[in-house]
């Protein structure tokens, strides 16, 4: 019996960008609409066939730090000039080697959000953004 991998052994590739540390990844979706077609010779039974593909923003977090990369390729959308980038989410086994590789392309972070301050707080500060992505491959 095989054992499902842990979720917390995992690393993120951003083609030129040399970013590490995320707690946390989320939006590994895709989906396709559903077109529904009625032949007219046929009254009792209605057709489904695959339309658009879509695929879900995949959401990064991690510990904010003085590495400005991540919000120089945002500010390249703020700016007008967006610079789309490859990359890869790994999942990584107990030994620490690659297990399974989710591939995206044309990405562009089309959100970000800064750390929630609170003076009482103990917790890391954690910036947040959203990758919209076009294309959404398991490798």
């Amino acid at each position: 019996m095989e054992n499902p991998y842990a979720q917390f052994n995992f690393l993120v590739e951003i083609d030129g960008l040399s970013v590490a540390g995320f707690s946390e990844v989320s939006g590994l979706t895709t989906e396709q609409d559903i077109i529904e077609y009625r032949e007219g010779s046929d009254t009792q039974t209605v057709r489904k066939i695959p339309g658009l593909r879509k695929y879900g923003n995949i959401t990064l977090k991690r510990g904010f730090t003085q590495n400005r990369e991540l919000w120089d390729w945002r500010k390249t959308t703020i700016d007008g000039i967006t610079e789309r980038k490859s990359g890869a989410i790994i999942l990584l086994d107990e030994a620490r080697n690659e297990a399974l590789r989710w591939q995206f392309s044309q990405g562009w972070i089309s959100k970000w959000e800064g750390p929630a301050l609170n003076a009482t707080a103990n917790e890391a500060a954690i910036e947040s953004m959203e990758v919209a992505v076009e294309d959404l491959r398991l490798a």
